[in-house]
């Protein structure tokens, strides 16, 4: 384990460096065809540094070295934007990083996928402590196989289907097939985001695709990184196997990640910067906040910018809508042909309640749009509407003492009670 960490206060870059440097100097790469795993631009971390740390470290040394973007199921990124993420211009592209490939993972195409075998219906039913008893197809991203090593690098926050994110969630979700990923936030739904999120140490979730990417033969390596709150610096780095490495890095994001207050708020307003594109990612906002809104109250998901709830999932979502775990599964018959990922999204972003067929659907808290969807689509899917031009953020700050909380850039942040 090659490891650095500061728990207020951010590593300096040449104290990141340095450790990469350290973590990567044994000869045994040389020579070696290596794939880095990194996330798309919905997560922060400073990518463009790691991006060039590697190439420094490794380029002249290896005999290939390329990136995956392990997109899940988000839209494929443009050249333009793959750019941004990994910070480099065009024109480095083709000079200094031109024997460098940087992959979409092309979730959408069943060619993109190998088979690493089958999880058995008796070990889901064992990892998920009997909640599921399904066998899994475990279907990755055929590029795994390609490579003498895979670096999975990037950051590690509180999660809402896994418990915290990073380490091998980079190969499921991140570049799998649709069985593990419908299958793990099924699994995180019936548990409930407001039980797992921010959980330390091995969730059932985490059992699971930690027990997927055993089967994956290609050796591994892990860049865990803590990101400092409110930063794109680093608090922490871990290098080593994924697991171990995330484990530590979980720890310290535990510590920086979380922020604890006294109340539950009646009114919490998350604003959603530009890098969530739809409800789909900017959701956090929801799943973030919801341990601190109580009973009644209310969280509005303000993002002037979002225009659509789903660019990938949008037309199931418009068919059954956003509702509590409960509705699904009381009505089980109605929705099972339905993508399990899709309807564990929607239970997240509802968050918890109850549902009875006489009684109805009862959420605990209410989930209002403030974004560019219309109040008819917003009424269509289950969820509440308010014109985000009438939100002045400047009204809705340091009134804590009222049960109204405001936060700036909300998503990765976990609020917590004491």
């Amino acid at each position: 384990m090659y490891s650095l960490a500061v728990t207020n206060g951010t590593l300096s870059d040449e104290q990141v460096a340095e450790l990469v440097h350290q973590a990567l100097a044994d000869p045994q790469f040389n020579g070696q065809r290596i794939l880095v795993l990194i996330p798309d631009g919905t997560r922060t971390a400073p990518i463009p540094k790691m991006f060039r740390l590697l190439h420094q470290e490794l380029g002249n040394r290896v005999a290939a070295l390329d990136f995956l973007i392990a997109l899940g199921t988000h839209n494929p990124m443009s050249e333009a934007q793959i750019n941004r993420l990994v910070g480099v211009t065009p024109e480095e592209r083709g000079t200094t990083f031109k024997n460098v490939q940087i992959f979409n993972h092309l979730w959408n195409l069943p060619d993109t996928f190998i088979s690493c075998g089958v999880i058995s219906a008796d070990e889901i039913a064992e990892i998920s402590g009997g909640m599921l008893r399904q066998e899994v197809d475990v279907r990755i991203n055929k590029l795994v196989t390609e490579y003498d090593l895979i670096i999975i690098c990037g950051p590690v926050f509180p999660h809402e289907v896994v418990g915290f994110s990073g380490g091998n969630k980079y190969f499921f979700p991140g570049i799998s097939g649709q069985e593990v990923i419908n299958l793990s936030h099924w699994l995180g739904a019936l548990i409930t985001c407001y039980e797992i999120i921010g959980t330390p140490g091995l969730t059932p979730v985490r059992r699971l695709i930690n027990r997927a990417a055993s089967m994956i033969s290609t050796q591994k390596l892990c860049l865990a990184m803590v990101v400092s709150p409110g930063t794109n610096q680093l608090a922490g780095l871990y290098i080593d196997k994924p697991e171990s490495a995330w484990e530590d890095a979980a720890n310290l994001s535990a510590k920086v990640h979380i922020k604890y207050v006294a109340q539950p708020f009646k009114q919490v307003l998350s604003v959603m910067p530009e890098m969530y594109d739809d409800i789909w990612t900017a959701a956090k906002g929801m799943y973030k906040l919801e341990p601190v809104v109580a009973d009644g109250g209310e969280v509005i998901i303000y993002a002037p910018h979002i225009t659509e709830f789903s660019y990938t999932h949008g037309e199931i979502l418009a068919e059954v809508g956003y509702h509590v775990r409960d509705y699904f599964l009381k009505q089980w018959d109605k929705f099972q042909g339905y993508p399990a990922g899709v309807l564990a999204h929607s239970t997240h972003l509802k968050g918890m309640g109850t549902f009875d067929p006489i009684a109805g659907e009862q959420a605990r808290i209410r989930v209002t749009l403030a974004t560019g969807i219309s109040p008819e689509r917003c009424a269509a899917h289950n969820l509440n509407y308010r014109d985000p031009a009438s939100i002045r953020l400047a009204e809705w700050a340091n009134r804590e003492d009222e049960g109204i909380l405001l936060v700036p850039k909300a998503g990765e942040i976990l609020y917590r009670l004491k």
